[in-house]
């Protein structure tokens, strides 16, 4: 069991260490720019996942948190000039106290009730995106966002930013893990399963669940922040209810709860 656990591990070590070096020999801008995406949209599927995949709780409202989490960082930076890590923070917190005050009622439903209660959600983030002009200027969207800044160095070019991406994507990740192999994580796999049964040996069913979709909905923030800062320019055309559906479908399509299925699709 130890040389399988091992193996695990140098076999992670290497793709990282792979992906963290592509850069270095790829030049190509459309590739890099690829990569980026892929980062920002694994950290997404990731996300949901704890809440869709291993909760069982079906969200299409999580567009709505990527917004949420762009439009605070952006605002932040723009605003107040603070460093990019303090946005991201910012960006979380954001999307995360949205998550609690959304799933306190929300998560008294399941099923089909859920999934249209967090459609309203969507909706509703994106039409108070697109008409409080006063703060997100509406239609125009926000321009001009400042490029990240890290350790005094200014992010500008793709692998730069694909650096970026592939450590924030991998800090969620490493937190996921983390979550997955704790009592909570084993908590929302009963839940999963039968919640009365669940209800009956002890667990908090509702707490668990609001827990759960916040945690979700905060690191959906934290890829917010990465795409605003990425783009430089954010809209409300791009958090839309269909953003969801998409990255719904790449939980379903790399297996419920298997966080490595959510960044193969």
């Amino acid at each position: 069991m130890k040389r399988i656990k091992y193996g695990k591990i140098a076999v992670v070590l290497a793709l990282l260490a792979a992906l963290y070096l592509m850069p270095l020999f790829v030049t190509n801008q459309y590739v890099l720019r690829v990569a980026v995406y892929v980062c920002i949209y694994s950290t997404l599927a990731c996300s949901l996942n704890l809440i869709s995949g291993v909760c069982g709780q079906v969200s299409m409202g999580h567009a709505a948190f990527y917004g949420i989490g762009a439009y605070a960082s952006a605002l932040v930076a723009i605003n107040f000039g603070v460093p990019w890590v303090i946005c991201v923070l910012a960006a979380a917190l954001a999307a995360g106290i949205i998550g609690v005050l959304i799933g306190i009622p929300a998560l008294k439903l399941s099923g089909g009730y859920l999934v249209i209660c967090t459609v309203g959600f969507g909706e509703l983030v994106r039409l108070i995106l697109l008409n409080w002009v006063s703060l997100t200027r509406g239609p125009m969207g926000l321009v001009n966002i400042p490029r990240p800044v890290l350790f005094g160095v200014k992010i500008k070019t793709g692998g730069q930013y694909m650096w970026v991406a592939l450590t924030l994507f991998f800090l969620v990740y490493l937190i996921l893990h983390n979550i997955l192999n704790s009592k909570f994580g084993r908590n929302l796999k009963a839940i999963r399963e039968d919640e009365i049964a669940a209800e009956t040996m002890g667990i908090h069913v509702h707490r668990e669940k609001v827990i759960a979709f916040a945690t979700a909905a905060s690191m959906a923030g934290a890829a917010g922040s990465m795409l605003a800062h990425y783009m430089l320019f954010i809209s409300p055309t791009i958090f839309v209810g269909d953003f969801s559906t998409t990255i719904l479908s790449m939980v379903v399509l790399g297996g419920m709860g298997f966080m490595p299925g959510s960044v193969i699709a």
